[in-house]
């Protein structure tokens, strides 16, 4: 969903040096992340903080992702504008906000109820319409949606959940964190084909585990 945001100097400079500079090239994500607002999403502050090269803390041990790794995951479901897509762990909404800049709809899922409530405010208020919110236990993804063209996990998981598994469409992608959150984790990125999965093993990374239940 093409929203005309303002120039963004700050939200330009990152993805010059962090995100082009280290090899994306998707022309969808890298417009998707100079044009939306980073730091809206991130409370308190200097607002070129937002912009920095590492994760930051939102609250509730929960964090907004490294820049470059939102990138890397963005550019490995290959988005589309035809896409539907899951995401687990609608956090801060600065993913959530990537995903619907570039594909037709996004269901985002999110455990911790003031962050849904948050990020749901500030997508609202920029212009988002293509969103859907839901609170849930991620694991689970959304049945009664699926399936889906893509998935995006942004929590590590110890094991893929099967659910997320089934609920991806055939010729779908699935881009998911894998491992102890404390120790070593690895991105899978994981394909459908008819009822087959085939998984390649992308980078290293530390993600906030992937929790069940729900928080109010």
């Amino acid at each position: 969903m093409k929203i005309p945001f303002d120039k963004n100097p700050l939200a330009e400079t990152m993805v010059k040096y962090q995100i082009e500079g280290r090899g994306i090239r998707d022309r969808s994500v890298l417009e998707a992340m100079r044009k939306i607002p980073r730091h809206l999403f991130v409370g308190g502050g200097r607002p070129s903080d937002a912009y920095r090269d590492s994760p930051l803390p939102i609250g509730h041990g929960q964090t907004i992702s490294q820049p470059y790794m939102v990138a890397v995951m963005s550019e490995a479901l290959e988005l589309n504008e035809r896409d539907k897509v899951l995401e687990i762990g609608t956090g801060s909404g600065y993913q959530t906000a990537v995903l619907a800049y570039i594909a037709r709809e996004v269901y985002t899922v999110e455990r911790i109820e003031p962050l849904l409530k948050r990020a749901k405010a500030i997508l609202s208020g920029m212009g988002f319409t293509n969103i859907h919110y839901k609170l849930a236990d991620g694991n689970w993804g959304w049945e009664e949606e699926a399936p889906f063209d893509k998935i995006i996990v942004t929590a590590a998981a110890s094991e893929v959940p099967p659910a997320l598994k089934r609920q991806l469409g055939d010729n779908g992608k699935l881009v998911i964190p894998v491992g102890d959150y404390k120790s070593f984790q690895e991105l899978f990125i994981i394909e459908r084909v008819g009822n087959s999965y085939t998984v390649e093993k992308s980078i290293a990374c530390r993600f906030v585990p992937l929790l069940d239940g729900i928080e109010r």
